[in-house]
């Protein structure tokens, strides 16, 4: 089971926090991501990671704003979003994949067999 928290209401260029608590199993072997899906679009790619290593992807629309982390210790992963923007509004997901993936696979939701409920992040003033 995957639960994000955090979410929430923020001004253009401010920062906010997503945390996505991880039970039931673990993922040693696989990777973790994040998604996102803003009203009357697709879902997309934001960042990932593989859990055992330092590989990390990211969107070039978030890279350098967004950093994703995880604690093997609490089972949890996180996901910074520093200088917010009004397009960075949208419905985010935490996903993780029971498979090693390999780097082009990271980005592909497909490829994620676990996800959580949802959580609103929006950036208005």
């Amino acid at each position: 089971q995957l639960v994000e928290s955090g979410g929430g209401l923020v001004q253009p260029g401010g920062s906010l926090r997503l945390s996505c608590a991880i039970s039931g199993r673990t993922f040693s072997n696989g990777a973790v991501g994040w998604f996102r899906q803003a009203p009357g679009k697709e879902r997309e790619f934001v960042a990932a990671l593989r859990w055992s290593g330092t590989t990390t992807r990211y969107a070039d629309s978030v890279r350098g704003r967004f950093t994703i982390s995880r604690d093997r210790a609490k089972n949890t992963m996180t996901l910074q979003m520093n200088s917010l923007k009004p397009e960075d509004t949208a419905v985010y997901y935490c996903a993780a994949s029971s498979q090693g993936l390999i780097w082009s696979s990271l980005a592909e939701s497909t490829y994620y067999d676990y996800w959580g409920q949802g959580t609103q992040v929006t950036v208005s003033s």
